[in-house]
This record gives structure tokens, sequence and C-alpha cells, in this order.
């Protein structure tokens, strides 16, 4: 997953600015950053919830519950880079985030994903 710095800094802006799961402030020392799949990824209490990657858009873990409503959408689509889709992953094409509002809709899907798995 190469590396997108100009989404990765987009999605720390976001968290800087005040995200919630369940009702409840999400504080950007409870987010922490990892390098996984080769990129990236945003950490929720130890679960990955997004990452952005250069060649795919935004990758968000929205659990397998939320997979076929997260696939509804125009600009997602399975998860595969390993050539096997991956339930409850999705990547994001760039059209679907490019506003604010855009992106702060697929990273409040991955944090409420994230949020409702026990902290590791």
């Amino acid at each position: 997953m190469p590396l997108d710095e100009n989404l990765n800094a987009r999605i720390r802006a976001l968290v800087a600015d005040g995200l919630e799961v369940g009702g409840k402030a999400v504080r950007p020392r409870q987010v922490a950053e990892k390098k996984m799949f080769g990129g990236v990824c945003f950490l929720y209490r130890g679960n990955m919830f997004c990452g952005a990657d250069a060649k795919n858009g935004l990758m968000v873990r929205v659990g397998p519950d939320q997979h076929d409503k997260a696939l509804a959408h125009k600009h997602a689509r399975p998860m595969d880079f390993t050539g096997k889709p991956m339930k409850g992953f999705v990547f994001v094409a760039n059209e679907g985030t490019r506003t604010k509002a855009q992106l702060a809709k697929w990273v409040q899907m991955g944090l409420a994903f994230a949020g409702s798995l026990p902290a590791k």
C-alpha cells in the first residue's frame, strides 16, 4: 500500500478537529498510527479503522455487518489488494473523499466499527 501523505494529513486533521464514537469524543491521543499493509493505518484503542493508499484511495474497516452497505456507495469497492477480497474492508476512490464531509463520513464509519471492538 503506497503512502498517500495528503490523505494521511487530512485524516490527522479530522482526528484533531474531533470525532465521536458512540456519542463520546475521540481524543487525538486515543488514535495511533501504525505501519501496516505497506503504508500507514490509523488505530483506535488498538484496532485499525482506516488507512490511506496512493493507488487505491482510502481503506476503511467497516466490519462484516456494514460491508455490503458500504459497497453500495458508488465510490467504494472491495479491498482486494492481495487478490482475495477481505470481508469488512473497503477501498473508497479519491472521488468519494474529495470533501471534508465525504472523508469524515467514511472515517466515522471505520471508527464506529473499531469502537465496537474490545481495546487491544
